[in-house]
């Protein structure tokens, strides 16, 4: 089997138990293909801790959740030096936290204050935590998805523009169709049937091995980009800093464009999604494709577009009109 066989394979296995939600499944998968972290957006119930759940149960990996609470601790997060007395000498030991697993849900991230918040920084940038002074790397597979609430705004602490750039992609996750919705049904109904796979998802097939997501990340670093898209990309990046070039509505919408980390993203994301669509190199589709759950989450808007309800992605099909391949 093929490395992009064996990717193919997980994906299809996750969608097994999240129906309706093809398009947050591939970005799941994308996110982790391109060694990412992830902010899913939706209502509560429309499987965005599901979703985490069953790659996890799918895939060779270590799952930890983290539920963001405003009395939440960055020790609880990071973990702690925690004293031992041994023989009546006493010595500080690090005890790891949760973060220190492979595939890490953070639950409500926009409930927990912003040290909290802040915990997680290093982690998802860096891919390691200090703790006393000490370094502590993490696994080398290693992705958070992060959870927010769109609607419930009580009692919760905006991630800063900082934060909201370490997430390659911002997903919004929808409601279901009817028939989708009636496949939810069963498939619940039968998974709470006492039996041998009761409860469980992903049908007790042997979970596909780290090494493939390695394996994927080498092959996708040489999927070919060719000058005209490197090009389109730099150039949607620079309409959302100087929109008066393309004049309105760009210009009365936009405030604050995306940092070369939006850039950055957009080849990235582009690279794997031709990959998993089985080519050797990006085309425009690809970049358009993904730009909206790449860039929604980098800008920031005028009084004028949040007076008038404009959404980031009218903003970012706008730009996508506006902006040609060369």
């Amino acid at each position: 089997m093929s490395t992009r066989d064996s990717i193919l394979e997980l994906k299809s296995l996750v969608g097994q138990s999240i129906i309706g939600q093809e398009a947050v499944v591939d970005r799941l998968l994308l996110t982790l293909l391109c060694n990412g972290n992830l902010l899913l957006e939706g209502l509560p119930g429309l499987a965005k801790t599901r979703a985490i759940k069953s790659l996890a149960q799918n895939l060779e990996s270590e799952f930890s959740r983290i539920q963001f609470t405003p009395d939440l601790l960055p020790s609880d997060v990071t973990g702690t030096e925690v004293y031992y007395d041994e023989g009546g000498k006493g010595s500080f030991k690090f005890q790891p936290g949760p973060i220190f697993g492979n595939l890490i849900l953070a639950d409500e991230i926009n409930r927990a204050p912003a040290k909290v918040q802040a915990a997680l920084l290093e982690a998802m940038e860096e891919r390691q935590i200090t703790v006393a002074g000490t370094t502590h790397k993490l696994p080398p597979l290693f992705m958070v998805l992060a959870t927010q609430n769109p609607i419930e705004q009580e009692g919760t602490y905006p991630l800063p523009e900082a934060q909201m750039d370490r997430f390659i992609m911002k997903v919004l996750i929808k409601y279901p169709d009817e028939a989708s919705e009636a496949k939810v049904v069963r498939l619940v109904r039968g998974e709470e049937m006492p039996g041998e796979n009761s409860g469980k998802q992903g049908g007790g097939t042997d979970p596909i091995a780290q090494q493939a997501i390695f394996d994927a990340r080498r092959e996708i670093h040489e999927i070919h980009v060719s000058e005209n898209i490197e090009k389109y990309i730099i150039d949607l990046i620079s309409a959302t800093r100087f929109p008066d070039r393309y004049g309105e509505p760009l210009s009365k919408w936009l405030q604050v464009g995306a940092s070369p980390r939006g850039a950055i993203s957009l080849d990235k994301v582009s690279r794997a999604y031709a990959w998993m669509a089985g080519r050797d190199h990006v085309v425009p589709d690809d970049v358009r494709t993904i730009i909206q759950d790449v860039l929604r989450h980098r800008l920031i808007f005028t009084y004028e577009a949040n007076a008038e309800g404009i959404t980031p992605d009218q903003v970012i099909a706008e730009l996508v009109k506006q902006v040609a391949v060369a």
